[in-house]
């Protein structure tokens, strides 16, 4: 599924189990600037990771509570998230101003009532890019993290999405498929080395855009999205 569409506190605790035996986690209502979203809280750590879905999915897409899952809850505080959009299940995504205040308030909740010391903010595809924006109008955080980095529109390679990224002061880390619609290689690689020691690019041989490889390929989807979990574990554990 195409994830990146080319058109436009609360007090309740719900307890739910994470996916493939990870820690209980939490799911808390929060209101953002007048508008009620949902968050998922998984593990404790002082260190929040805090992860927005692609357009077309939600703060419960599987690849998501998977890496929820598989990053180490003494060490982290994963946070999954909706847009508003998401939340009340529109179908076009927010504004982008207004996907930036969620994020906002999401970070501000991690800080505020859970205490964290450290903020990495970022998501799949459209969620990793809201993020990237957020950072870069100025909101705080340690580092930036992107599952499949939406660079441009599938087959609309002039409409580039980079502009802002010069303006990021943390580390930022893309995690990547060769075979992304979303991210011409060559313009990806380009991107990357003019932000300098900023940014780190990881690539995964013949990934599409939700890390998925093709029969015959040397790694398997599974194998493929384990690699992708291991390398960002390994990214986090040198920054935290």
């Amino acid at each position: 599924m195409n994830e990146e569409p080319k058109t436009p506190e609360g007090e309740g605790v719900v307890v739910a189990a994470e996916p493939s035996g990870g820690a209980e986690s939490r799911v808390v209502p929060l209101d953002v600037s007048g508008r009620s979203i949902s968050v998922s809280v998984h593990g404790h750590g002082r260190c929040a990771v805090i992860l927005g879905p692609g357009a077309g999915g939600t703060r419960q897409t599987a690849q998501l509570l998977r890496v929820a899952a598989s990053l180490d809850p003494e060490g982290y505080t994963t946070i999954l998230f909706n847009f508003p959009y998401q939340e009340v299940r529109r179908k076009f995504p927010d504004k982008a101003d207004v996907c930036e205040r969620t994020i906002a308030g999401v970070a501000d909740y991690a800080r505020t009532s859970l205490g964290v010391t450290r903020v990495v903010l970022g998501g799949r595809s459209m969620g990793g890019r809201m993020a990237s924006q957020a950072a870069a109008h100025g909101l705080a955080c340690d580092g930036l993290v992107f599952l499949a980095y939406p660079l441009h529109p599938p087959g609309e390679e002039q409409k580039l999405r980079d502009a802002h990224l010069s303006s990021i002061r943390v580390p930022m880390l893309f995690l990547q498929g060769t075979r992304d619609e979303f991210a011409r290689l060559d313009l990806l690689k380009i991107t990357v080395e003019r932000l300098g020691s900023m940014a780190e690019l990881a690539l995964f041989e013949g990934a599409d855009h939700s890390f998925k490889t093709p029969r015959g390929a040397a790694a398997t989807s599974k194998q493929t999205e384990a690699a992708v979990m291991l390398h960002l574990a390994r990214w986090l554990d040198e920054r935290a």
